[in-house]
């Protein structure tokens, strides 16, 4: 700040006395004769155009004071002195002309102040102003200034984030740099693992754009490779190691040749420590591929020495103070599975049980043992001690409620009946149900037992009946019980009701009388039907639904049933043909009734004409036609004239019916009738004898024969 008040003031001074000096010149008449002055000691030493300017081209009207010393104090329009200014095409800037210009000359400029620029970059860089970019610029729309300095083009810091396309559209080695030859074989995602800040160092390896095996960068050139403490395999990296750090690594034994103490032999990789159990070098006999410890289990049969060698208390642990006393190995009783669960093999043992379970050899009788021989196994297996197999009472000490007192074992439950007799004389040693309860030493009824209290009585839901509980029920059980009707109290329907016993079904016919009226207490069919009790016509019931109605194949009648059938059984009926409509035939055709049999007389006539609705047999049959000559004398049966067993005669001397010549013309005495023929006397019974004499004691029907 003193510097440049100093300058200030010495400018003054220098303009004070140059004015002063252009002055006497004026004054003198000597203004047009130039003379050597030193514009040095102005302060505004000339140098380049402004050497050879007039004095007056600045000092306007002989002024010096106050004449501007900034460029742009003359070179702009509207100044006193008029200098050249800026073109039309200046590009845009601030006034300060030196910025860019020298005094030498306006063109060209020496340099270029860009903090005097207005405007953005693209607004002079547009190929035409000034260079603009060229035609391998990569594409962007961002300013200049995004990348590049006022100082040169290159050395640009390239900001990404403008820029559209992926990496490699700039980075293939053209437009921007691309991979150099010794770049690892990779998909083209630069920004995978570099930074747009910088090409090294890489910010991370991202593996999964890396094309190849892990070896062919992890080859100890372009990448860190095995160690030379590395175990031996042909793996890649990737079977052990992931791509976010080398340690930590999950080693896959899959792939590993040879036995483990090939590598776990202390020097290639872990082995046994000072502390391992003598073992064979079979690793994974205990342990697994995911961590040494801890084991996933000991498989004995990859342990070296006896089993104490191990289970001392020490190294693995040993015998518990409450061991039986025994000189034994481990696996004498346990197995290498589990501790629990001992196998003690007994066979080996000479003496009884109690031999050793006395409670000092081995575990004996405890104080709430029950009373018992010394018998161990009556109860007791040699697996273990509890729970019991079973309790063997032949070697129970005592009676029943010794044991059975609910305290040392279940007694009596609160719903047991009163007794005072022991347990065993109704139940078993087997199991305490079924019981078997022996009645016959019993005193009473049931129901001096079987009274709700001292036994099982009768439960709400039980019918209302006496108190023999034995008139239904058995000592040996109460269901499945008989029931003994006489025993029980109230009506049929008072347990029949569909709900307590078996009822009415729904098609059991309409009746209000009780069960016994037709049903025995033996069983419901077959039933006694008491007709006596019904109300109604015999239809009422019998319609087919409510009972047994009219089969179909049943004559047509509108008579009630109990005009031919009786309540006892349908069959046999006693048939009132009075009742029925119709001709005989109508029922009498072979289907509905019994019909005309294969050997029946043939005849339309109706049944009635010779049988009667009594019996179809014996038969009567009066000839009524015309034609009928009378009742022979002579005893004819039915098939005297109809000889085919038919109504229509068959004619002996068919030209004569139906005269007496017809049957009669071969008996005919031409000589006895005056020669007259046949033909004329063919009514014997009318036309005879009418002539020359009267013989009126011959040829009459009822006559025994013709006479001479």
């Amino acid at each position: 700040m003193n510097n440049q008040n100093t300058s200030a003031r010495f400018r003054i001074r220098l303009t004070i006395i140059v004015g002063m000096v252009l002055t006497a010149l004026a004054v003198t008449g000597e203004a047009a004769t130039r003379i050597a002055f030193d514009h040095f000691k102005t302060g505004f030493p000339l140098t380049g155009a402004h050497v050879n300017v007039d004095c007056e081209s600045c000092h306007n009207r002989g002024l010096f004071k106050g004449t501007p010393t900034q460029c742009a104090g003359c070179h702009k329009l509207g100044t006193l002195v008029g200098a050249t200014g800026k073109s039309k095409g200046h590009i845009l800037t601030t006034d300060t002309c030196e910025a860019c210009h020298t005094t030498a000359a306006w063109t060209t400029a020496v340099k270029m102040d860009h903090n005097e620029a207005r405007g953005s970059c693209a607004g002079c860089h547009n190929g035409t102003t000034a260079s603009g970019k060229p035609a391998t610029h990569i594409v962007t729309s961002a300013q200049c200034d995004s990348c590049h300095t006022t100082g040169t083009w290159t050395g640009t810091r390239f900001d990404h984030a403008n820029v559209t396309g992926t990496c490699v559209s700039c980075h293939n080695g053209t437009t921007a740099t691309g991979k150099n030859a010794k770049h690892i074989a990779s998909s083209n995602n630069c920004d995978a693992c570099h930074t747009t800040r910088s090409w090294n160092p890489v910010k991370r390896v991202d593996h999964s754009a890396v094309i190849g095996s892990c070896s062919s960068c992890h080859n100890g050139a372009i990448a860190s490779g095995k160690p030379a403490t590395h175990i031996v395999t042909s793996a890649q990296c990737d079977s052990c190691h992931t791509t976010t750090a080398w340690s930590g690594a999950r080693f896959d034994h899959s792939a590993v040749s040879g036995s483990c103490s090939s590598c776990h032999n202390g020097t290639a990789a872990t082995g046994k420590n000072a502390k391992h159990i003598a073992s064979s070098n079979s690793c994974d006999a205990c342990h697994t591929t995911s961590a040494w410890s801890p084991v996933a289990r000991v498989d004995h049969t990859a342990v070296i020495g006896t089993c104490n060698s191990c289970h001392n208390g020490v190294t693995a642990s040993g015998k518990p103070a409450n061991h039986i006393v025994t000189s034994a190995q481990c696996d004498s009783c346990h197995t290498t599975t589990a501790w629990t669960g001992a196998r003690f093999d007994h066979s080996a043992v000479s003496g009884s049980c109690s031999t050793c379970h006395n409670g000092t050899t081995a575990t004996g009788k405890n104080a709430k043992h029950i009373a018992s021989t010394n018998s161990c196994d009556a109860c007791h297996t040699t697996s273990a001690w509890s729970p019991v197999a079973r309790v063997d009472h032949a070697a129970v000490i005592g009676t029943c409620n010794s044991c059975h007192n609910g305290t040392t074992a279940s007694g009596k439950p609160a719903t047991h009946i009163v007794t005072s007799a022991q347990c065993d004389s109704c139940h078993t040693t087997t199991a305490w149900t079924p019981a078997h309860f022996d009645h016959s030493a019993v005193s009473g009824s049931c129901s001096s037992c079987h009274n709700g209290t001292a036994a099982t009585g009768k439960n709400v839901t039980h019918i209302a009946s006496t108190n023999n509980c034995d008139a239904c029920h058995t000592t040996t059980s109460w269901t499945n019980a008989v029931v003994d009707h006489t025993a029980v109290i109230g009506t049929c329907n008072s347990c029949h009701n569909g709900v307590t016993a078996s009822g009415k079904p729904a098609t059991h016919i309409v009746t209000s009388a009780q069960c016994d009226t037709c049903h025995s207490t033996l069983a419901w069919t077959p039933a006694h039907f008491d007709h006596t009790a019904v109300s109604g016509s015999c239809s009422t019931c019998h319609n087919g639904t409510s009972a047994t109605g009219k089969p179909a194949n049943h004559v047509l009648t509108t008579a009630q049933c109990d005009v031919c059938h009786t309540t006892t059984a349908w069959t046999p009926v006693h048939f009132d043909h009075a009742a029925v409509s119709g001709s005989c035939s109508t029922c009498h055709n072979g289907t509905t009734a019994t019909g005309k049999n294969t050997g029946h007389f043939i005849t339309s006539q109706q049944c009635n004409v010779c049988h009667t609705t009594t019996a179809w047999t014996p038969i009567s049959f009066r000839h009524s036609s015309p034609n009928y000559p009378g009742d022979h004398g002579v005893s004819l049966t039915c098939s005297s004239c109809h000889t085919s067993n038919s109504e229509t005669i068959p004619w002996p001397y068919a030209a004569y019916q139906p005269a007496c010549a017809a049957c009669h013309a071969g008996q005919y005495k031409p000589s006895a009738h005056g020669n007259a023929t046949v033909a004329t006397n063919k009514d014997c019974a009318g036309s005879c004898h009418i002539g020359t004499s009267t013989r009126s004691a011959h040829h009459r029907v009822t006559d025994s024969n013709f006479g001479d």
